[in-house]
């Protein structure tokens, strides 16, 4: 049985990695904290929470935390605490799984750029694998600490990374038009949203070059390609409560059809469990959510070397906590669907 710990566990992730951890058959939850709820039970704050999973909310702070037996720790947490707090667990071999920023990123003044702030442990930045376990598998299999990728990023980085690897298109001016449910900004109380503001309006917001993500995506697709990619992103707000649905533009570098593109995906995701490919339908985000799915389509626009790749998940699973305890089952040799499917 592998013991977990989840810190930040009342988040939207941290509770999404909660239930899904809870009714995993290799899994005992052995603590949780929650800075908010210290003292409470879980199930105090959702009561959807099974009975039999429920536990006390501790704090990160409580001295006790390092005395639990634990194989593994998730850090669901704000940008900037698990770089301070990992330590704690790594000096007793415990694993980490980072939902966070904090190790999705090589070099630490990268990170400084997209995220304003310097970067409290940049030596253990080496020691970490950055968490797609659709490409990066056997590296997440023998390491310590995983970066688990972000929502927008996993959309992203899985739609593309059959035609980075294949070397069809042009890297120099990716377009990608996202859009994410409100969940995707936390749970922290936030004016803009509230259900006055986002309901019956789609909003962007840090188009073009400047959203956070971009980096950790230029960053994995340049890992692909012998060229750097520039990506032009625009993320938008979308009155729903969950799922991501991105749309790629790039343009072909030959006369690649159809038919070729679908083939490379099917080459590259075949195997993959958690990847649907479709050539007949569109990726829509209602058939995604509450699973770990992320579901693709490409097409080749007629007349014209542009090709359009839709990518599906839900944020909260296969862009978070989902995809956090795929990568704990790779990490501890289970079957990676377990608990997930």
């Amino acid at each position: 049985m592998i013991k977990l710990g989840i810190i930040g566990a009342t988040g939207y992730t941290g509770i999404e990695l909660y239930r899904l951890a809870s009714n995993h058959p290799d899994i005992a939850i052995v603590f949780a904290t929650s800075e908010q709820y210290t003292g409470n039970h879980v199930s105090e704050v959702f009561p959807h929470i099974d009975p039999f999973a429920d536990t006390i909310l501790r704090s990160l702070e409580d001295e006790d935390i390092d005395q639990f037996e634990v194989d593994v720790v998730c850090f669901c947490t704000p940008d900037g605490i698990a770089m301070d707090n990992v330590g704690r667990f790594l000096d007793r071999g415990i694993k980490i799984v980072d939902v966070s920023s904090d190790f999705r990123f090589d070099d630490p003044t990268v990170y400084t750029t997209w995220y304003n702030r310097p970067h409290n442990a940049p030596k253990l930045l080496g020691s970490a694998v950055y968490g797609i376990p659709e490409l990066n598998r056997n590296q997440i299999r023998s390491s310590l600490i995983i970066g688990n990728p972000g929502c927008y990023p996993t959309s992203v980085i899985l739609g593309l990374a059959p035609l980075l690897k294949a070397e069809v298109i042009d890297v120099g001016q990716i377009i990608v038009d996202a859009k994410s449910g409100v969940s995707g900004a936390g749970r922290g109380l936030k004016l803009r949203n509230l259900f006055v503001e986002v309901n019956e309006s789609i909003t962007p917001y840090n188009i073009g070059h400047s959203h956070r993500h971009v980096g950790e995506i230029e960053q994995e697709l340049s890992r692909l390609s012998n060229e750097t990619p520039y990506v032009i992103f625009s993320p938008h707000l979308t009155p729903m409560s969950r799922g991501i649905l991105a749309t790629m533009y790039v343009r072909l570098k030959n006369n690649t059809t159809e038919d070729d593109l679908f083939a490379l995906y099917q080459e590259s995701y075949s195997e993959e469990p958690f990847i649907r490919l479709s050539n007949s339908r569109y990726p829509e985000t209602r058939f995604v959510t509450s699973t770990n799915y992320c579901d693709l389509r490409v097409n080749k626009v007629e007349g014209s070397n542009v090709a359009i790749v839709t990518s599906a998940i839900d944020n909260l699973v296969k862009g978070a906590a989902g995809q956090a305890l795929q990568n704990v089952n790779i990490m501890f040799g289970l079957d990676e669907i377990t608990g997930l499917i």
